[in-house]
């Protein structure tokens, strides 16, 4: 399959569907693992592909490094999202979801806080890198 710009926009609205329908099952105030547990089962319901707490490689200068880093989910081999369950997402959780996007060459990231009262509106953040420019549309 080639991965244009409109697949990526259409994974994403699919994948912001399925954290809304669970944001509107169980609101907020709960862990992220539980978040976590439903929004691979909605994915799952919906025929999405993901790989959860995928670890994040990390090589510095020919050496494989063993961080233990792990993305929440890495969907489709293209997609990364990162779940919260803060009060306010902090300047160092988007420099993690970027990380994580540039070390799995993933051209956008999702960053979704289920610990708000309307998830789409303020709940979720979408980030692209470089590698989101090069893609076809």
């Amino acid at each position: 399959m080639r991965i244009t710009k409109t697949y990526l926009k259409n994974l994403v609205y699919n994948v912001n569907g399925a954290a809304i329908e669970v944001h509107k099952a169980l609101g907020p105030g709960l862990l992220e693992s539980v978040y976590h547990q439903c929004l691979k089962h909605e994915l799952s319901l919906r025929g999405i592909k993901f790989e959860s707490e995928l670890i994040v490689p990390v090589e510095y200068k020919g050496l494989e490094l063993d961080t233990k880093l792990r993305c929440d989910l890495f969907v489709e081999n293209i997609l990364t999202v990162e779940l919260k369950a803060v009060s306010e997402v902090s300047p160092l959780d988007v420099a993690q979801l970027m990380t994580y996007m540039n070390l799995l060459e993933s051209p956008e990231g999702l960053l979704i806080n289920f610990n708000v009262t309307h998830l789409f509106s303020e709940g979720q953040q979408t980030f692209i890198n470089e590698l989101y420019r090069k893609l076809p549309h």
